[in-house]
């Protein structure tokens, strides 16, 4: 290669292949396998091979799985320090708070939502905040409009996002902080209902 064609790289740090390799290995090792209906159970005209989508109400989402609610969490550990980028919906070129968990869905489920956050708290189904498991979504009002920001729930009363703020990268915080607490203005869910 020459000179001229060499491209600029910033180093990696030491930790990031590991993590990447524990991230991979845990993922792959958490997915379940496609169970196949029974026969009684096959809907006419469907393989008992192919899973098949649970019925949802019109307009809204829902994932065939819910086991990729957990993955999304771990996809969404994995993506702590990456910089946020307004309009961002990709690692490499930065994200922002909806770009990031339309992001991660759409790799851990196949699942493409919008990248805006007020269109995906329309789509997923609102839950209580006894029901909040890891992978819901949590909406916040942080400019006067309900839904202007989001991030995916981890577990423990602490959520992953990218926000605009403080390092403007994507970290952990906790809901019942006293500035984000003060402004959830919605919990979601992409999980199955019942």
């Amino acid at each position: 290669m020459s000179a001229g064609s060499r491209r600029l790289t910033a180093p990696v740090p030491a930790f990031v292949p590991a993590l990447s390799l524990a991230l991979w290995l845990s993922a792959c090792g958490s997915l379940p396998e496609r169970a196949a209906l029974p026969p009684a159970e096959t809907p006419a005209g469907a393989s008992a091979e192919q899973p098949v989508a649970p019925p949802r109400p019109p307009g809204r989402i829902q994932l065939v799985d819910d086991s990729h609610a957990q993955d999304a969490v771990i996809y969404a550990l994995g993506l702590i320090g990456n910089h946020y980028q307004f309009g961002g919906r990709n690692p490499d070129s930065g994200l922002d708070c909806s770009g990031m968990v339309s992001w991660i869905y759409e790799q851990v489920a196949g699942v493409r939502l919008p990248h805006n956050a007020a269109q995906i708290a329309k789509i997923a189904r609102p839950i209580d905040r006894s029901a909040l498991a890891p992978g819901d979504l949590v909406f916040f009002n942080t400019n006067g409009t309900p839904h202007s920001h989001m991030g995916i729930y981890a577990g423990e009363g602490r959520f992953i996002h990218a926000p605009s703020t403080r390092g403007k990268y994507v970290r952990t915080d906790r809901l019942d902080s006293g500035w984000f607490a003060a402004r959830i203005s919605g919990l979601r869910t992409l999980r199955r209902e019942g």
